[in-house]
């Protein structure tokens, strides 16, 4: 399959990019990795007349932590960016680990953390254990800029609040007390595979008590989705074995699976309910094998 006929434009700056979105409209598409946008227009899912590539825009693919903020990571940095990166590592190692069970090793070494979000596929990795962190994205257009939650951020399969002359500069992840985190998920192939199941969860664990909670459920609703009311279950309390299982109960409760080829909604939802354990274990530090409950 060949790609269709385009204009191919290089700007190197986001001002510069966003006044060629204004000018195309609805018939420019943006070009971070490509791992999208270049095989639906070899099926003639998309033929725009334009593509606006990111890759000269200085500083879109940097992962940095600046005190006080959090973590910026730029939009074009790939998910082997967010594997290798020792920032990453030190501070959210989840985030890193998220972002190795994506696709293959090539696809990881050319996809996009923005591309990753601005498509909003329910299955995504990284959408869960962003929210769960609380991370932001920062958006620019020709007005300026503007941040908003991740979790506002995406609002149905395929549809963010991306304005059609806006560019996603960066997401940034928060400085925090949480203590733990963590993302599990289940595809049906050892590794690469869509997510038939995502769950993320982070913590802040203190004697004990989990001071604060976020559970976030991926591949079972059109959003990624917080699972409030397992939080709420857990919020507060002293943990134990019996809670932990109560709250994932609740969790598999909350969540809006579908059933398709690749499994049936009860499934995912037993699965919900297996995964939502599972991650808060992890994110708590308790081990399924060497937990201990007072």
């Amino acid at each position: 399959m060949y790609l269709p006929d385009f204009n191919y434009y290089q700007p190197e700056t986001i001002p510069e990019a966003c006044e060629i979105l204004v000018r195309y409209g609805s018939k420019a598409k943006v070009l971070a990795g490509g791992t999208d946008v270049l095989p639906k227009m070899k099926q003639e899912l998309l033929v725009p007349e334009a593509l606006v590539s990111l890759r000269a825009i200085s500083g879109m693919s940097d992962i940095e932590y600046l005190p006080g903020r959090g973590v910026v990571i730029g939009a074009r940095a790939t998910p082997n960016d967010l594997v290798n990166s020792t920032i990453l590592n030190d501070k959210f190692m989840s985030v890193s680990e998220a972002a190795h069970t994506m696709a293959n090793n090539q696809v990881r070494n050319m996809g996009s953390i923005g591309g990753n979000i601005v498509n909003a596929v329910p299955s995504a990795d990284l959408p869960p254990i962003l929210i769960a962190l609380g991370a932001t994205v920062v958006l620019v257009g020709m007005e300026g800029g503007r941040t908003m939650p991740l979790e506002d951020f995406i609002t149905g399969p395929s549809r963010t609040l991306i304005a059609p002359d806006e560019i996603l500069e960066a997401v940034v992840i928060p400085d925090q007390l949480t203590t733990g985190s963590a993302y599990i998920k289940f595809g049906l192939r050892a590794s690469g595979a869509l997510a038939v199941v995502g769950v993320a969860a982070a913590v802040t664990m203190v004697a004990g008590v989990a001071e604060e909670v976020r559970i976030v459920l991926g591949a079972v609703a059109p959003i990624p989705l917080r699972s409030k009311k397992a939080e709420t279950k857990l919020r507060g309390k002293k943990i134990t074995d019996t809670l932990i299982s109560e709250a994932a109960k609740i969790a598999a409760s909350e969540c809006k699976p579908i059933s398709d080829i690749r499994a049936s909604e009860e499934y995912r939802r037993e699965m919900v309910r297996v995964f939502t354990r599972s991650a808060l274990l992890k994110a708590m530090y308790l081990e399924e094998t060497e937990r201990k409950f007072e």
